[in-house]
């Protein structure tokens, strides 16, 4: 689809070319019957210009791709009108180009609030000193614990102040069809943070959403182009869930974060824990399951809840496939799955793609 358009603004932008032929007469152009005069057939040029810079921005993914395309359009119109008898059906192209970039660009500041959100918190989190994890470290935590840091290979390494982490995976609700997305998303730990931001595929359209915690209180966001309202989100239930998120992350994609005084232990056999996460008014518990390798293989909370429906249902994340990344052991597939009356429902599949620790610039 992405380069479909790309060839028709770039076509557009060619046929423009007629008028500044036509103009300084370097050809017979009977398709435009008026006459142009010179100064007029320079915009003429400056249209093909604007329209072939903008298909490049496109193609490059430049972010500002939707500006070159819209002033191009401007210029383009005002030409159609001026030769309206000859060059109306330009207006449809114009149109077209004219909806896709704006609603581009609508998307893109939509995205600029996670963007702003995660440059704020990283400057903060730069100015915190990174000391290394030492084996004294784990010794206040559970066995368990203690052999799955070692396992996940987090010991010598500097302690984890952030991670951004980029998933592609798939989503359903209760009785619809599967989607797909790719998320992107910065945690924070001195001050318990997730900033994460999805793209889904809906009916070959792309729909962003934000899910934003940070200062104890969650909020969900998910617009149509970044201007209608899909799905929206906040209060005391949100706040939990996403602490439950929070601890989820952290527990999976950076345990090194486990030694956090915020956590509570309790010991319930050999290959499982207990966890209760406070952060600041939000208290949270799960139950951690591992094998006898130290690999943590599910993630188990009855703290929740399901916000299509407010309503609180057993939660779990089964993970497997452990791959070392930088040097660290971490899975790459897992699972979301509500626990309802009726049974188990896997409402999420996640495929990790990237990981990095300890960023000091938004990328």
């Amino acid at each position: 689809m992405k380069y479909f358009f790309a060839l028709l603004i770039l076509v557009h932008g060619l046929i423009h070319l007629m008028g500044f032929v036509k103009a300084f007469e370097f050809g017979h152009i009977t398709q435009l019957t008026k006459e142009i005069p010179k100064s007029i057939g320079i915009f003429w040029l400056i249209a093909t210009a604007l329209f072939i810079l903008a298909t490049l921005l496109l193609l490059l993914n430049k972010s500002f791709w939707p500006a070159a395309a819209i002033i191009a359009v401007l210029v383009s119109q005002v030409l159609v009108v001026s030769t309206w008898q000859d060059a109306k059906f330009g207006t449809i192209a114009n149109v077209i180009i004219l909806i896709v970039a704006t609603l581009t660009w609508t998307t893109q500041r939509f995205e600029s609030r996670f963007k702003k959100d995660v440059q704020t918190h990283l400057q903060k989190s730069n100015a915190i000193s990174t000391d290394i994890l030492t084996e004294d470290d784990l010794q206040p935590l559970p066995l368990p614990v203690q052999k799955y840091l070692q396992y996940a290979r987090v010991v010598g390494k500097p302690k984890v102040k952030n991670v951004k982490i980029v998933f592609d995976g798939k989503m359903r609700g209760r009785e619809q069809d599967w989607f797909k997305f790719r998320s992107i998303q910065y945690n924070f730990f001195e001050d318990p943070t997730r900033l994460f931001f999805m793209k889904a595929q809906m009916f070959g359209i792309t729909v962003p959403g934000y899910h934003e915690y940070q200062d104890e209180t969650a909020t969900m966001d998910i617009r149509l182009f970044g201007l209608f309202t899909v799905a929206q989100a906040k209060g005391p239930e949100m706040n939990q869930t996403e602490t439950v998120t929070l601890f989820n992350d952290m527990c999976i994609m950076a345990p090194s974060t486990l030694i956090d005084k915020r956590i509570e232990w309790e010991t319930i056999d050999s290959t499982a824990v207990k966890a209760v996460f406070t952060n600041g008014a939000n208290k949270i518990s799960a139950a951690l399951y591992f094998n006898e390798t130290g690999q943590l293989l599910n993630f188990v909370s009855d703290d929740r809840y399901d916000v299509n429906a407010m309503k609180q249902y057993r939660f779990s994340t089964p993970m497997k496939n452990y791959q070392q990344i930088d040097g660290r052991y971490v899975p790459v597939y897992g699972e979301a799955i509500w626990h309802y009356t009726e049974g188990e429902f896997v409402y999420g599949q996640f495929v990790l793609k990237s990981i990095e620790y300890n960023m000091l610039a938004f990328q």
